[in-house]
């Protein structure tokens, strides 16, 4: 039997097939670049969207929400579908929806259209984050794990750096429709690669008619609902937001009704019993708010507090993902070495320093006094995501890598979802003004340094979550008679 035919946890266990291996983590790897770079490439083309179809920011905004609305509601259940029918079927599959909803975003005649296809993309987005990661454990050598989640944060992280540099060079030169066409030509490659590389589904299909459209509709009415709390208004939190809000706490607690009565739930509640991936989750959440904070305050305060024009503060703000581009691959080499408990507690501890350093340097040191403490922050930020990442899906059972991993980065999404409404409200307090463009540069300085005095302490927070299941693992490895 071939190794693209042989199941794929033989080969992953085997260590076998080495360059079969290589090209399929090329293909994991691209697809989590496709989805980031849909997620960064069309915030930069929002102005030039405004002007072509004769729309309100607030119209325009909707290409962006659309497409993060679909990742956030859809991620979970995706995941578990791939559990289900297949993951390699399903990735494929993915791949192939998310390249036709971008050919069809960049020939759509009217906003309309462009919203309904962003969402679509969204939802191919969706599957190859979900199924990208959960695909590691089955084509890697579990020694390699760590490397290969490094990898993924690396190509991640460059989608993320590129999209505005790049939507900004398609924009001048060929036009709004050219950003959403790009990622046509990157599609049809991941697709093949995937199709060639990655090996045959292990087990059959299983029976379609056990997945939970209930809970499935009643967990994206949750998250559909909350993102939306925390997103529109454009930082105030007013009656609707407040309603909505409401309506996901309503939605929620029938969603975890519906998930205790039903024989085949869409996310088994005892699975919250285990303490590493209830710590993992509530990590990444937590450390996801806070690096939206660099991305929402770090702006302002390069500008008005530190006076840079436009600019340097993109270049200044660029050095962020390319230091987690850079720091990716290495992160990952050193769990494989150090083990994912220990660089999960570094990583946290680099963050931690880092946003008490932005929250202790004055305006005096400058940009260097920025970027000195970001690289920290950011570094620290790649090794706990390989770290984290690892720790949780490294011996998750075949049957619930799909809906685990499709966990994973809903919490990393509701932590960016909700840093951009919390962090932001931070930062508008601590300057004293919501008209924050036209605040003096000593409040938005005096602001940087609350907002990340307070990013500091939710990292202080993490971090005891993640020492804390450390040893409860350690406590309930260690044999009764023992104790």
């Amino acid at each position: 039997m071939s190794s693209t035919t042989r199941p794929m946890e033989a080969i992953a266990e085997a260590g076998e097939g080495i360059p079969s291996f290589r090209w399929a983590l090329a293909a994991l790897s691209l697809s989590m670049l496709l989805s980031s770079l849909g997620t960064s490439i069309a915030n930069v083309g929002l102005p030039a969207l405004a002007e072509a179809f004769d729309a309100s920011f607030q119209q325009v905004q909707w290409v962006v929400l659309a497409y993060l609305l679909a990742i956030t509601t859809l991620i979970v259940s995706v995941g578990r579908l791939g559990d289900m029918v297949g993951r390699r079927r399903l990735l494929i599959s993915g791949i192939a929806f998310f390249t036709i909803a971008s050919v069809l975003c960049g020939v759509a005649p009217t906003l309309s259209m462009l919203i309904a296809a962003r969402a679509a993309q969204g939802l191919g987005a969706a599957i190859m984050m979900a199924l990208a990661m959960a695909l590691v454990g089955e084509t890697v050598p579990k020694a390699r794990t760590g490397s290969a989640m490094g990898l993924l944060g690396t190509t991640s992280a460059i989608g993320t750096a590129l999209g505005p540099s790049l939507g900004g060079l398609l924009i001048a030169g060929l036009g709004w429709r050219a950003i959403f066409l790009a990622g046509v030509p990157l599609g049809v490659a991941a697709f093949f690669l995937a199709f060639r590389s990655l090996p045959a589904d292990s087990e059959a299909p299983k029976d379609r008619a056990s997945f939970d459209t209930v809970g499935t509709l009643l967990l994206a009415l949750t998250l559909a609902a909350y993102a939306l709390a925390m997103t529109i208004g454009r930082g105030s939190f007013g009656p609707l937001n407040m309603g909505l809000l409401l309506a996901a706490i309503f939605a929620g607690v029938l969603f975890v009704l519906a998930e205790a009565r039903t024989a085949s739930p869409l996310l088994r509640l005892a699975m919250f019993r285990d303490p590493v991936l209830s710590a993992g989750l509530a990590t990444s959440a937590l450390v996801s708010t806070v690096m939206m904070a660099t991305l929402v305050v770090g702006p302002f305060y390069l500008s008005r507090g530190l006076g840079l024009d436009a600019a340097l503060v993109g270049l200044v703000m660029s050095a962020g993902p390319l230091v987690a581009a850079l720091a990716g691959v290495p992160a990952g080499r050193l769990v494989d070495r150090l083990g994912a408990q220990p660089m999960t507690v570094a990583g946290l501890t680099a963050i931690a320093v880092g946003g008490f350093l932005l929250s202790l340097f004055p305006p005096g040191f400058g940009v260097a006094g920025y970027v000195a403490p970001m690289v920290i922050v950011t570094a620290g930020y790649a090794l706990f995501q390989a770290a984290n990442n690892t720790a949780v899906m490294k011996d998750v059972g075949p049957g619930e890598r799909g809906i685990v991993s499709g966990m994973l980065n809903l919490s990393r999404n509701l932590g960016l979802v909700t840093g951009a409404s919390f962090m932001g409200a931070v930062f508008a307090l601590a300057v004293g003004t919501s008209a924050i463009t036209a605040a003096a540069p000593e409040a938005v300085a005096a602001g940087m340094r609350i907002t990340f005095t307070v990013a500091a302490a939710l990292i202080v927070a993490a971090l005891v979550v993640a020492v804390m299941s450390r040893a409860f693992v350690s406590r309930a490895s260690v044999p009764s008679d023992v104790r």
